[in-house]
């Protein structure tokens, strides 16, 4: 064996010239991670992709190379490559290599945490004799592993050890760590984006342009709402997801405040839910959070007031903000914004917002992200996205700097949040683009916060050994369980001034016992006061004991109740049903032309899924994939080929050769989200079930119009099917096709087989053909459909298949399949009328008089 240098960096550092490549030059660091060692992966794309599993151990980061990556599996055994070790500098970094340099091409940093060697067993020794037993405590990487080296071989240029899952709750099945994830736990970015060049200059000159300034306060920009960072070099992944067009206004609701140009009551304003990370997709819209006071602000009838999120009334506290407000040429508005105290760079501080109200309130500014009403007009039931554009309307271009528009951008939501954190700001708030405003806290708003901070109740304060300070620390508790716990003290981050306000204040409520049960070292020689203050401190995080580390205070807040203090617990991103789908790549742009995203299609079927799931569960399906998008290359898949995973079920069945075939179906919504997950777009049913595939529970009549004919001659076709099939006794429901066509629909108890179906279809196209031939065909051929109507009668023979209700289709404007009454028909204008960004709407439809009963019937063919 080689005999090891006395610099472990030497190699690193021979092998890369420092002048061309941005990689950090390799020094010797004794530091580590504190409590355990540092672990890291990179995802690194040079001469064959590969990930870089390092281990932090003796001031360096031992590395190897995995060419086909980690898996949960522990039946996979995974070649590692030992590689020279690397410094612990290497840990954070992310980027491009340059081409001809070592190493050359993009590093993605993959997963990082906390490695742990098993009890008992010295890493140096195991990873001198080859063999370590460890636990990962990383974003992605969990539980127990192994590694232990190969047998060499003369010809071996490198140490080739395997890297294996031990079997643990951790442990997973045969997806890979490496498929599901595919974006840097750092940025956020996927590799093409970083590829690239998006910088953290570039991050930071976006951000700038998000924080105001007094010298030059921000411009409310209508219609820039999908703001976000540009590499110059362009790219993928580079252009902004565009915010979804204007919908159409509900119905003009009246407000609470019922005449227009009164001043609105209060309404409870809706709270964002903590979470643990930034939710992906163009589906949320992200903003900066504010350090200030949240606030409604009114404004009716030439006055103006302000109100905290309890409802009262600190109109006095902030006159120039109303005085402002007063002046809006609105006749009645009710407003959701933050109040804040802005220094020269543009960051909100919530202490000078406390000294600036003390001092009467002026020179503070109101930045408004939500519209509750305006004009007497009740906008809660509007999408968000379409409330800001109503916000932006009223607060827009040429506004007093008192009052802002908070800007937002539609998607890059990890990105803002790593710039946010990089720039010391406090986080972001993120909302889900379509939801409604609602009273109450929800998981369609989220605040994700760079370091933790929260309110709790003062309990009591510890006395200061120096008598000019006033007291020591503060002791702090929240509301659990019906009662007060207590969570520790905080000593830190008071001014002389502040100590003095809060002795005074503390004295005028002092008790003679603590309010909850304080261990007996912290309580000695404290003084008790009635639970009624509320403070809010920064802290690191919560001990298991339930007790904040590092804390440090920020300052009161009068405008919450000390009833209403809680601990908060970060929460998982919200989803509308527990299907354990893992959408991959969810900001990938399906429909170039519209924007959708794969993400904003599978809010869609998750939203409408059970409204088609009544149409398409347990039927053999065909699928129109489209992996990379509806412009690139899309196919037709009708067998199962395994690789749905277990939510997309398979019925054998036999085909005209007489091979046995494993056709596709799904069960439920959940079934659905697989299929989408996968890249499917459209979803093309069998006229039977798998309960029976011989027998047709329903007919189609295919109405293709030629392409000269508008769309109103295609309604009129529609028409004369519905009344020729109600003349033999047979009912009949439209189908928009999300294409240029109609489907006539018959449901049929199923009793006939196929070739009586197809045999009735035929005949009854054919008559209608002959009846009325320069208006219908029934030839399939291209020539005989010039100027008419194709009535494709071949969607009812065995193995054909139609559109699913509520389908989308493949097609410009992201169009889906919708059923409509026929009372509706002349309203549409093309088979076209809905799109995937219809879904609230399409779900309103459903439970309305028009669609009462839709599809359903029991009927069997007449003779004919």
């Amino acid at each position: 064996m080689a005999v090891k240098p006395a610099d472990p960096l030497e190699t690193y550092n021979r092998k890369r010239d420092f002048s061309k490549t941005a990689e950090p030059k390799g020094s010797f660091d004794s530091l580590s991670w504190g409590e355990g060692h540092g672990f890291m992966v990179q995802k690194h794309d040079a001469t064959r992709l590969h990930w870089d599993f390092r281990l932090e151990l003796d001031g360096v980061l031992k590395s190897w190379a995995v060419p086909n990556g980690p898996s949960l599996n522990p039946a996979d055994k995974r070649l590692a490559v030992r590689t020279e070790d690397h410094p612990l500098s290497y840990a954070t970094f992310e980027g491009t290599i340059p081409k001809g340099e070592y190493g050359g091409g993009t590093v993605m940093l993959w997963d990082r945490g906390i490695w742990l060697p098993h009890p008992g067993k010295d890493p140096r020794k195991t990873l001198e004799e080859g063999h370590l037993h460890f636990t990962l405590d990383g974003e992605r990487m969990k539980g127990e592993w192994v590694m232990f080296r190969l047998k060499g071989r003369p010809r071996d240029r490198a140490e080739n050890w395997i890297l294996k899952k031990v079997t643990d709750e951790h442990a997973g099945g045969s997806m890979g760590l490496v498929e599901q994830y595919l974006t840097s736990i750092k940025t956020g970015r996927t590799m093409g984006e970083i590829a690239a060049g998006r910088t953290r200059k570039e991050l930071k000159s976006w951000v700038d342009g998000l924080k105001p300034s007094k010298k030059d306060p921000p411009r409310a920009r209508l219609g820039e709402g999908d703001r976000s960072p540009k590499a110059s070099g362009g790219g993928a992944g580079n252009d902004s997801v565009p915010a979804p067009p204007p919908r159409r206004s509900a119905a003009r609701s009246p407000s609470p405040s019922k005449a227009r140009g009164g001043l609105p009551a209060f309404r409870e304003p809706q709270k964002a839910t903590l979470a643990d990370h930034v939710p992906p997709g163009s589906g949320w819209i992200h903003e900066m959070k504010y350090d200030g006071y949240r606030c409604l602000l009114a404004i009716g009838g030439g006055r103006a007031k302000v109100y905290t999120r309890s409802g009262l009334d600190w109109s006095d506290k902030f006159p120039e903000i109303v005085e402002t407000a007063a002046s809006l040429e609105v006749g009645s508005a009710l407003l959701d914004g933050e109040i804040v105290s802005l220094d020269d760079k543009g960051s909100s501080n919530f202490s000078a917002l406390q000294q600036a109200i003390g001092e009467g309130g002026r020179g503070l500014t109101l930045f408004l992200f939500d519209a509750l009403e305006i004009d007497g007009e009740d906008l809660t039931r509007l999408p968000n996205i379409e409330r800001k554009a109503r916000l932006a309307a009223l607060v827009g271009e040429g506004k007093p700097p008192t009052l802002l528009y908070a800007e937002h951008i539609v998607g890059h939501g990890e990105e803002l949040f790593q710039a946010m954190c990089e720039a010391a700001q406090e986080g972001i708030i993120s909302k889900r683009a379509e939801a409604p405003y609602r009273s109450t806290r929800t998981r369609c708003w989220l605040k994700v916060k760079c370091i933790q901070r929260q309110e709790f109740v003062i309990i009591g304060w510890t006395p200061s050994e120096a008598k000019a300070r006033g007291f020591r620390s503060l002791l702090l508790a929240v509301n659990e369980g019906g009662s007060l716990r207590y969570v520790g003290k905080v000593g830190t981050g008071f001014s002389m001034a502040t100590i003095q306000d809060l002795l005074k204040r503390m004295r005028r409520i002092e008790v003679k016992t603590p309010p909850t049960a304080v261990p007996r070292p912290d309580a000695r020689g404290a003084h008790w006061v009635r639970p009624e203050m509320v403070a809010e401190v920064a802290f690191t995080e919560f001990t298991s004991e339930g007790v904040v580390r590092h804390p440090s205070f920020l300052g009161l807040r009068a405008d919450k109740a000390a009833e209403e203090v809680v601990r908060e617990l970060p929460q998982p991103l919200p989803a509308p049903r527990d299907d354990g789908i893992r959408i991959t790549n969810p900001e990938r742009v399906i429909f170039p032309d519209s924007g959708v995203t794969k993400q904003e299609l599978v809010d869609y079927y998750r939203v409408v899924g059970p409204l088609m799931a009544v149409w398409s569960a347990n039927r053999p399906l065909s699928l129109v994939r489209c992996p990379q998008g509806r412009g690139k290359k899309c196919f037709f898949q009708k067998h199962n080929t395994g690789s749905f995973g277990p939510q997309v079920h398979q019925i054998e069945i036999e085909e005209k050769k007489g091979e046995i075939e494993d056709y596709v179906y799904v069960e439920d919504v959940a079934g659905l989200i697989a299929c989408v997950q996968m890249g499917t777009i459209e979803f093309h049913g069998w006229g039977s079930s798998v309960a029976d595939v011989e027998k047709p529970d329903r007919l189609i009549f295919d109405i293709d119009p030629d392409e000269g004919l508008d769309f109103a001659e295609t309604r009129r076709a529609a028409r004369d099917l519905h009344r020729y099939l109600a003349d033999m006794g047979l009912v009949s429901f439209p189908l928009l096709t999300g294409g240029k066509g109609l489907h006539v629909v018959v449901p049929l108890t199923p009793e006939a087989e196929w070739p009586e179906v197809k045999d009735f279809a035929q005949r009854f196209c054919v008559a209608l053909a002959t009846a009325e031939p320069e208006r219908f065909t029934a030839n399939l051929a291209k020539a005989k459909r010039k100027g008419r109507m194709f009535l494709d009668y071949l969607r009812n023979q065995r193995g054909a298949t139609a559109i699913m209700p509520y389908s989308s289709r493949a097609r410009e404007g992201a169009p889906v399949s919708a059923p409509i009454s026929w009372d509706e028909l002349d309203e549409m204008e093309s088979g076209a009328r809905f799109t995937v960004r219809d879904s609230a709407l399409l779900l309103e439809r459903v439970s309305s008089r028009a669609l009462e009963g839709w599809g359903e019937t029991s009927q069997v063919l007449p003779d004919l």
